[in-house]
């Protein structure tokens, strides 16, 4: 049977003028707001003097890039990759059957780069608009504002973005169109510009230029929004990500364009200099700065809620603790993580505390981000490898796209003493946490023993009829994990018979099958013993919260109505009156004993889990259960070792 999903939504799969609009402020505000820095990035790194092919080999790295990376890569091949609708690393990792370690590791290192990105995103792009205001007034409090913008941005995230956000779209029109404009104005005068476009030009920047190859760092961060097309697939469909990046792209370039011809006209004093503020009449330098610093929010906006979304698409994969997940709003798939916010407004506080300049955040930006395009481009060959496409286009890719997204981790790697140092260490942090988490819970799982449910049907009828056991409640419900109808974990049956026996007038059995499917929502009903032993089968998909105390009150009101039970009170007295019968939920914690010698690196892996447990909150909270009618016990886990020597008595 199935269950609808609330909250209404409109059908993102067609191609609407409103959808385009709706995928400018969503998709494209990273992208959209690297002209701020990555001219400025380049010619800093370049050497003392600016010259032509600094500025055109730079400009035709930067088209190449756009088109390889962007265009091809992405608008045109990843974004096809798509899981019932939804993208991004973790979309892709649900697409591939038979997962093996390493494909959940790289998905990790691919998911925690996103996450760093998530922490330096908003700090760069705010401090690069706000830094502007130096043009009018060099003594202007820069980390101040940016620190006090951020934390209203973070702080407004616990009302959801569905009032604001409905703004994000137009002003990202006016903002991509303005930077059109200007970019068109000096490109005007001087078109020879144009010529950069020739790939001669970025050939001979790489070979000729003085470190020209160490650049490709600085040329990457005009492409550093690119993983966003894929991660937001789901809420702005693929046509209008495709349609809307041809908008995009022309707009980028003739920013980028506009600002080497303006570096052209003025070689001598571009060094000290922003080229994007640069190209700005005078007279539009304080609506241009206040346009600029409405982009950057929005750009970081995005990332933040981007944030939650793949946290969330995590939790439910099981590749992250357990977190509170709130639902500000009733538009669908929009999620709030206080955890997460709350902590990544600390991080960027402490990012821009730091830098000080967003020249400074330029050598941490982007090395993390590479990470996630390599894994992107590994995940999605072995995807195409699974679904049998000829095996040419997929080496074909994998050279292609590794060898530039190699050449760009080296040169990348070269910012690590200047800040790449920070973001690794924060994939690497976050890394640590989902290995933890899902190898160590693989781990436990591996000695999870389960038990034949028919050899136990006999003792089920007999505890319901024996009135010398005390009736515990009407009915008793366990969260079981065992994927057989006929089987249920041995530690369930120890519960129920062994550790002290409950007797209830109907047991259920609750199994959350978590499915790769994004929005499948169904359960299904075995009535192993009629009126007894009910097991009911929840399947859901990793956006859908497992919010399993409403499911299983909607399937009780489904059998009520189809006359299956009758939620009568197992007490006599109660009964009598009409009054229901009650429920109580038992939750079995196990846990690991000391007393069995593992291997190293299990041992390792348990005490990470141990550790990274700390962050999860209780299953009840996670399944959203009802904390007044909650058992938790706890058992042991049980390893079967041999003893090397028995204790003798004396």
């Amino acid at each position: 049977m199935k269950m609808d999903i609330s909250g209404k939504h409109q059908d993102i799969s067609k191609l609407t003028l409103a959808g385009a609009i709706i995928a400018l402020g969503i998709v494209f505000g990273d992208l959209g707001t690297s002209p701020l820095y990555t001219m400025r990035a380049i010619i800093n790194g370049g050497s003392e003097n600016i010259n032509q092919l600094l500025i055109f080999g730079g400009l035709s790295c930067i088209f190449w890039t756009l088109t390889l990376t962007t265009t091809v890569k992405y608008v045109l091949i990843t974004l096809r990759s798509d899981n019932k609708g939804e993208g991004g690393i973790f979309a892709l990792a649900a697409l591939i059957k038979r997962k093996s370690p390493l494909i959940a590791v790289l998905t990790m290192i691919g998911g925690a780069a996103i996450l760093a990105d998530g922490v330096i995103t908003p700090a760069i792009t705010v401090t690069s608009s706000i830094e502007g205001l130096k043009l009018y007034n060099s003594d202007i409090p820069v980390v101040l504002i940016v620190l006090g913008i951020l934390t209203v941005m973070f702080f407004i995230q616990q009302f959801g973005s569905n009032l604001i956000g409905k703004s994000f779209g137009p002003i990202m029109l006016v903002w991509f169109t303005t930077i059109a404009v200007l970019g068109l104005s000096q490109v005007i005068r001087h078109p020879d510009i144009l010529k950069a476009v020739n790939p001669a030009y970025a050939y001979r920047f790489l070979t000729e230029y003085p470190g020209g190859f160490v650049l490709l760092g600085a040329v990457f961060l005009c492409t550093t929004g690119a993983e966003a097309l894929y991660a937001d697939l789901g809420h702005c469909g693929r046509s209008n990500i495709q349609v809307t990046w041809g908008f995009v792209k022309i707009a980028l370039l003739l920013n980028y364009f506009g600002q080497g011809a303006w570096l052209m006209l003025n070689m001598e004093t571009g060094a000290d200099s922003n080229p994007f503020f640069e190209i700005m009449p005078k007279w539009f330098l304080i609506p241009g700065i206040t346009l600029a610093s409405a982009a950057a929010i929005i750009a970081s906006q995005a990332i933040i809620s981007g944030s939650f979304t793949l946290i969330s698409e995590a939790i439910s994969l099981n590749f992250w603790p357990k977190l509170k997940v709130l639902h500000p709003t009733y538009v669908r798939g929009q999620v709030y993580l206080p955890v997460v916010n709350w902590f990544l407004w600390i991080a960027c506080s402490l990012t821009v505390i730091f830098f000080k300049e967003s020249s400074n955040m330029e050598a941490a930006y982007g090395l993390a981000l590479t990470l996630t395009m390599i894994v992107t481009t590994m995940l999605l060959s072995y995807y195409f490898y699974q679904r049998r496409l000829h095996r040419g286009l997929i080496l074909l890719l994998l050279v292609v796209y590794l060898t530039i997204e190699g050449s760009f981790l080296i040169a990348n790697l070269h910012k690590f003493s200047h800040g790449g140092w920070f973001t690794l260490i924060l994939t690497a942090l976050f890394t640590l946490i989902m290995y933890g988490w899902y190898f160590g819970r693989k781990l436990r799982n591996r000695y999870i023993s389960f038990a034949s449910l028919y050899g136990y049907l006999g003792m089920f009828r007999d505890l319901t009829r024996d009135k010398s056991v005390p009736m515990l409640a009407t009915n008793l419900v366990y969260i079981i994990h065992a994927n057989s109808i006929d089987q249920v974990e041995s530690k369930v049956i120890y519960s129920i018979f062994n550790k002290q026996p409950k007797r209830a007038n109907t047991y259920w059995f609750l199994h959350v099958d978590m499915v790769d499917e994004p929005n499948r929502f169904e359960y299904k009903i075995n009535h192993i013993i009629p009126g007894i032993l009910i097991r009911i089968d929840f399947h859901l998909g990793y956006k859908v919260e497992p919010k399993i105390n409403l499911y299983f009150r909607e399937v009780l009101e489904d059998m009520v109505n189809s006359g299956e039970i009758k939620l009568e009170s197992g007490f006599t007295s109660m009964k009598k009156r009409g009054l229901p019968g009650d429920f109580k939920f038992v939750l079995i914690d196990r846990i690991m004993l000391h007393d069995f010698k593992l291997s190293n690196i299990e041992s390792f892996i348990i005490s990470l889990y141990s550790l990274v447990k700390r962050l999860s909150i209780p299953a009840e909270r996670a399944f959203n259960l009802d904390n007044t009618s909650i058992i938790v016990e706890k058992v042991p886990i049980i390893i079967d070792q041999p003893v090397g020597k028995r204790i003798e008595r004396i």
